[in-house]
């Protein structure tokens, strides 16, 4: 693997409150190189779209990035000025946002929002700026782009709103995509249309990705890699292959058995007992021991620390058996 793109070493992000500052990503080491999509996965609430944001530097009051190291093709962005993280959000870094409302202004229209996004950070005229827009808006399978380039975003259903945030992160060819959860407003056809040119973009130009998600099969599908978030920290990170054939973790096992792939149709799903803890009710050692069904007493007393290699690392005391069936 190539020297990473994005570098990122005990990232730690709190939000202030009457009674403390709760960490929210607690500690998190990532690398994305280029070409590679990383995915990030667990469930709502383990610190995956925090660490996006934290990533690009737009977390607000009471959030605040107190700790850790972010670099960015040898450029460290913890100290980059405010102004030089608008040159790069958007043109070398592009984040597509959960929620579309968040990328689109409501009083201009599709075309004006597209082509400033180009004219921002490259030298041509507005109608080669919408020229690229629009083909844009066709990669990402919406009929008649020109007509759509004059309309507003409250003329387009939630997920075409999706699709043009997709289509303006995809159009500086950016060096890295930060994704939080981006299609899951869309049908599964046109899911797999922008997995496909997400997988295309980073084949041809080296983008990094980093996919955030809870949904497996599209892991399984996209990332080269995959990281396991679990109460604000990477619990298993390694190839994607080996780990959803052979997790180590139990959080990854129990996330794993949980799809409906696993169960017969008709028959129960299985699920992980309990619920994943309050950032400000996070048990001592081990996040995961009040749902965990390899729990031993060291889980209590002591926070387990990453295991492994450099490739292939978890952190957990009685990890699963390797060669024990997901």
């Amino acid at each position: 693997m190539s020297a990473p793109l994005l570098e990122v070493r005990g990232l730690r992000t709190v939000f202030h409150a009457l009674d403390g500052a709760w960490p929210a990503v607690d500690g998190v080491d990532l690398s994305v190189a280029r070409g590679e999509v990383l995915g990030l996965v667990g469930e709502s609430g383990s610190g995956k779209s925090v660490t996006g944001f934290s990533l690009v530097q737009l977390i607000d009051p009471p959030g605040e990035i107190v700790a850790g190291e972010i670099t960015f093709a040898g450029e460290n962005l913890r100290a980059a000025s405010e102004e030089r993280l608008r040159k790069l959000r958007g043109d070398r870094i592009a984040m597509i946002f959960q929620d579309p409302l968040m990328t689109l202004n409501p009083v201009l229209s599709i075309g004006e929002q597209m082509s400033e996004a180009i004219l921002e950070h490259r030298q041509c005229s507005r109608a080669e700026a919408l020229s690229e827009a629009a083909k844009a808006l066709a990669r990402v399978g919406i009929s008649s782009p020109e007509a759509r380039l004059k309309q507003f975003p409250h003329e387009f259903s939630g997920g075409m709103r999706q699709r043009v945030a997709i289509a303006t992160a995809l159009l500086n060819a950016p060096d890295l995509i930060i994704a939080d959860e981006p299609t899951t407003a869309l049908d599964v056809t046109i899911q797999s249309q922008i997995l496909f040119e997400v997988q295309k973009l980073s084949r041809e130009t080296g983008t990094a990705v980093l996919w955030i998600t809870h949904d497996l099969a599209v892991v399984a599908e996209l990332a080269d890699r995959v990281a396991v978030m679990y109460a604000g920290r990477v619990v298993e990170i390694g190839p994607v292959d080996a780990v959803l054939d052979q997790p180590r973790h139990p959080y990854t096992l129990g996330l794993l058995n949980s799809s409906a792939a696993m169960v017969e149709p008709g028959a129960r799903l299985n699920q992980i007992d309990g619920v994943a803890p309050r950032i400000d009710g996070r048990p001592s050692g081990c996040p995961f021991r009040p749902r965990c069904s390899r729990v031993q007493l060291i889980c209590a007393e002591q926070d387990p620390t990453p295991t492994g290699t450099a490739e292939r690392s978890f952190r957990c005391h009685n990890p699963v058996p390797q060669g024990e069936a997901a």
